[in-house]
């Protein structure tokens, strides 16, 4: 999409497409059927433009940014996205009472308090979407006047090109698997978590702080990363084998711990808190650097194509979990030992990965 239409176009649609998803959930309708049919049209309409924001942080910094600062532009404009997602954490607990196990609806004016905050929450985001549509659609230009380095300037493949040279470099589908697996699975545990840890008596209060807290650390722990990389080039194995590792180890206290009966490890708030923090930091700044390396390994294949691949596996990868999940949501063990065990199969498959840099080698040898 970026490679066909422009930046320009392609932030332009993707945000009128949030626009009328958001627009479609507010729709004041009695009727509970159509206001069901509706809020998943919209739900549709956000999941459709959701992959385009996803993958514009590599094209974004290859168009605007020199080659020493675009790791740490591919690591803010990710992982922005990302503070959505904890701000979510905290916007349903707080601003929604919950219904669950943590508290009881004793009248029906409690039912329709929920019924108003869902609503406002609803009203809330429609306004932000809203605001940030005009403020691309007043000023959002496609590239700057001059392209920053060689690479940006340079011609890129086909699709049909591209898609054939990505499904036949072994070393892509490599990294591809150990980015798609662990964080689909991340993705598709911490979606649950509160569930997860309503079994050992933590409020859905406290496992939103606990989502927020590990992606806040998270955004700021992969920008030090990626500005780390910018300063020192070729070390982006090197900083994904270090953050798997951390990934493994975190995954695998947590694990052990809700295990208390088996392993009589403590299992208290600080420790809770602490393995799941780790691990969503660990994970989610591992992000931008992966990012990187996939557009490094494949240069010229347009970096849209290369970042939606590897999306799209990961977005598989956490379906499947979660249709898992319908059949045996009765006990979360199983859940828990996924994300361990998909954390070290990424770590074996980067030890084994060997990094090339052929878009900073044209940035170096040409520039010279």
């Amino acid at each position: 999409c970026f490679f066909i239409l422009g930046l320009r176009v392609t932030v332009l649609l993707t945000s009128s497409l949030m626009v009328l998803g958001a627009g479609l959930r507010c729709v004041p309708v009695s009727d509970l059927e159509i206001r069901k049919k509706l809020i998943h049209g919209g739900q549709l309409l956000n999941g459709l433009a959701g992959p385009t924001v996803m993958n514009a942080a590599p094209f974004l910094s290859t168009t605007w940014f020199s080659p020493d600062e675009r790791a740490t532009a591919t690591a803010i404009a990710s992982l922005l996205n990302y503070l959505g997602c904890a701000a979510a954490f905290l916007v349903g607990p707080l601003v929604v009472p919950p219904p669950n196990g943590t508290a009881h609806l004793v009248s029906l004016s409690d039912t329709q308090h929920i019924k108003d905050r869902i609503e406002a929450v609803l009203y809330a985001e429609f306004g932000m979407v809203s605001l940030i549509f005009s403020a691309a659609l007043a000023y959002f230009p496609s590239r700057p006047p001059f392209p920053p380095s060689v690479a940006a300037a340079s011609q890129r493949l086909s699709y049909r090109r591209s898609f054939c040279r990505l499904l036949s470099n072994f070393r892509f589908l490599m990294i591809a698997l150990a980015y798609a697996i662990p964080l689909g699975v991340f993705s598709g545990w911490s979606g649950v978590l509160d569930l997860i840890l309503t079994p050992i008596h933590v409020s859905q209060v406290d496992a939103g702080w606990i989502g927020f807290w590990s992606i806040v650390g998270g955004c700021v722990v992969g920008i030090a990363m990626a500005r780390f990389a910018d300063f020192i080039r070729g070390m982006l194995k090197f900083i994904l084998l270090l953050l798997l590792s951390g990934a493994t180890l975190a995954s695998t206290w947590f694990t052990l711990t809700c295990l208390t009966t088996v392993t009589h490890l403590p299992l208290t708030t600080a420790t809770l808190y602490t393995s799941c923090i780790l691990l969503g930091i660990f994970l989610n700044s591992s992000i931008p650097i992966f990012f990187e390396l996939f557009v490094e390994t494949v240069y010229p294949v347009p970096e849209g194509i290369s970042c939606g691949v590897v999306t799209f596996l990961s977005n598989v990868f956490m379906g499947v979990l979660l249709f898992f999940l319908t059949f045996y949501h009765t006990e979360f063990s199983w859940f828990n030992w996924c994300l361990p065990g998909s954390c070290l199969l990424s770590l074996l498959l980067i030890l084994c990965f060997r990094e090339s840099y052929d878009r900073l080698y044209l940035d170096v040898v040409v520039s010279v």
